[in-house]
This record gives C-alpha cells, structure tokens and sequence, in this order.
C-alpha cells in the first residue's frame, strides 16, 4: 500500500507522522535524523563561507526551519520544525538545544504526551533564554555579536516551532473539553 504522510495522519512531514502513519519506527528515525541534517547543513554552508560570524548561521537556521514549517512545494505545510532546529542548533546554541531537551524530558515524563513537551518545553526555554542569556552567549559554539541577535534568532525559530503546534494544542483542549463533559454526566 502506498502511503502519502502528506495526507494521511496529521499531514505534517515530520517524525510523529512518519511513525504513525507508516508504523514503522525505522521510516520515522530515518525523517528525524534527514531532518536534524538538513538543520545542521544550513549551518554548516554559511560557517564555511563565513566563519567566526553568528548572525549568517544563525540566520540560514532560521530560514531552514521556516522553510520546513511552511514548505512552499508542499502548499506552506511541512513539519513542526523541532528535528531541524535542533539539528542546527547543536551545531551553533548546543546548551539550549539541551536545556529544551532536558524540559522536554521533564514535561513528558508528567504529561505523557508529546505535544504538550514539545509547547511547553519550547515556551520555557524561550522564557529561559531571557534569564540566562550570559550563559547561553557562553556556551555557543559561535559566539552571537550581543545578546538582541541571540535572543532574536531563538525567539523567531521558537515561536515558529510553537505557532505549528497550535491546532495539536487546540484538539488536546477539545479532547479534554470533551472528557470533562464525559466524566460530568
């Protein structure tokens, strides 16, 4: 049977969909490791061309993930942009790909639901960011020219990742709604 992650599941073009829709966890490590290269690619061309320099990286990044999130040849839709922003994170701002790993980690773990690490996860590490900034400025493999071109870098590709995860967080909301309304009558 052919299968077309485009339209089938969620339609997104990322890992969770590659799993579900193809039930083959092979298919979806292989999405999430394509996507986590095609990340830090978009890193790694601009380093070479211009080295030393954050901003060119940095920005490449953002675009990478932009361009995933909303891929024109696939009619604006695509993935949910985290394997493609932690590919290149990890590559230029490795201690906040590990801060949103180690938050994910933790949220799932209480939750047990993946969209619900994945938002909440991202909206504590962007709200980390404005209170460790110095320590992510240190631990950047590039360092960022000041802190407004980190932070402004992290804070698009965040609220990217998070605006794809509205209409997961609007059926978890609806799911819930609707359980409440179950276990009321």
């Amino acid at each position: 049977k052919k299968i077309d992650i485009t339209k089938d599941g969620s339609g997104n073009v990322g890992t969770l969909n590659a799993i579900r829709t193809t039930k083959s966890k092979l298919i979806g490590v292989s999405v999430l490791i394509i996507d986590a290269i095609k990340g830090a690619l978009s890193v790694f061309i601009p380093l070479i061309l211009f080295p030393e320099t954050f901003i060119f990286p940095a920005l490449a990044l953002l675009f990478a993930v932009f361009a995933h999130c909303f891929n024109p040849w696939l009619g604006l839709k695509g993935g949910r942009g985290l394997a493609v922003t932690a590919g290149g994170g990890l590559v230029i701002f490795p201690y906040l790909v590990l801060v949103w790993a180690l938050l994910w980690v933790i949220f799932y773990l209480m939750k047990r639901n993946h969209h619900i690490a994945n938002i909440t996860a991202t909206i504590f590490t962007l709200l980390l960011l404005f209170n460790t900034v110095d320590i992510a400025m240190k631990y950047s493999a590039i360092k960022p020219e000041n802190s407004s071109s980190l932070i402004a870098i992290v804070a698009a590709m965040l609220i990217i990742i998070f605006i794809k995860h509205i209409e997961p967080l609007k059926e978890l909301i609806e799911k819930h709604k609707s359980n409440r309304v179950l276990k009321n009558d």
